[in-house]
């Protein structure tokens, strides 16, 4: 007998705001990464970066460079806890949900570097594997565009 759950409930566009706001632009180290959200669920979080010349870490084959790929996968485990808190907190107003990232920071964080990463774009999803009060513990991946697995993470966040 399987156990049907319902899909997570969906975000306010309030909320889908904020959190591009926060996560975009206020970030400003995500903007030095080019990180566009793509995609925010309550369970999952999609984003883009477009390859540019500043990312390139290997000159003679135009690769990504490692750094990108790890700082790009830190922010994503980041930004799928954000939207699990948010989704665990549906009865605030979305303002008030955006105030509870304040005290969020990466504890531990694993990459593992599977291909070498030459495309024009990438796709870099995550998704919360448990929400605990104290700690968040994340998967995380970074794709080309053909889906291929470029290189996958894991990571802990503080949540309070």
């Amino acid at each position: 007998m399987t156990r049907h759950t319902p899909p997570p409930e969906a975000f306010e566009p309030a909320f889908i705001n904020g959190l591009k706001l926060i996560f975009e632009e206020k970030i400003v180290f995500n903007q030095v990464l080019g990180l566009k959200i793509t995609d925010l669920r309550p369970d999952r979080a999609i984003a883009r970066i477009d390859m540019r010349r500043e990312l390139i870490g290997h000159y003679a084959h135009n690769r990504v460079h490692g750094g990108v790929i790890s700082a790009g996968l830190d922010a994503m485990g980041g930004l799928a806890v954000m939207a699990a808190i948010g989704a665990r907190h549906m009865d605030e107003a979305p303002e008030q949900r955006l105030l509870r990232f304040a005290k969020l920071g990466t504890i531990d964080l694993r990459i593992d570097y599977l291909r070498p990463g030459i495309a024009e774009w990438f796709e870099l999803s995550a998704e919360v594997l448990r929400l605990g009060s104290r700690v968040a513990s994340t998967r995380m991946e970074f794709r080309g565009p053909d889906g291929k697995l470029f290189s996958a993470g894991s990571g802990a966040y503080i949540v309070s």
